[in-house]
């Protein structure tokens, strides 16, 4: 999280859950704090559709379900850098 806060990043993938104490939504959520125009893609091997919903309400497009491919994740990139 500090290195986006200090660098453009063009586009995060996160994990809906990643260690230590906050998962990929609640990262996100501080990220658009600082940077609310940030694209993002949620990856996640569960599928919570609340969570989706809310991440969905913060602008995050695209959802990536586990496990995927490097086709699939090539896919999504080149579908949110289009965007």
């Amino acid at each position: 999280m500090i290195y986006a806060q200090q660098n453009d990043v063009d586009l995060l993938i996160l994990d809906m859950i990643m260690d230590p104490g906050i998962d990929g939504l609640e990262t996100f959520r501080r990220i658009l704090q600082y940077r609310p125009r940030q694209r993002a893609i949620i990856a996640s091997g569960y599928t919570d559709f609340d969570r989706i919903k809310e991440a969905r309400k913060l602008g995050l497009i695209i959802y990536l379900r586990k496990p995927y491919t490097m086709s699939n994740i090539s896919r999504v990139v080149r579908e949110e850098l289009e965007r």
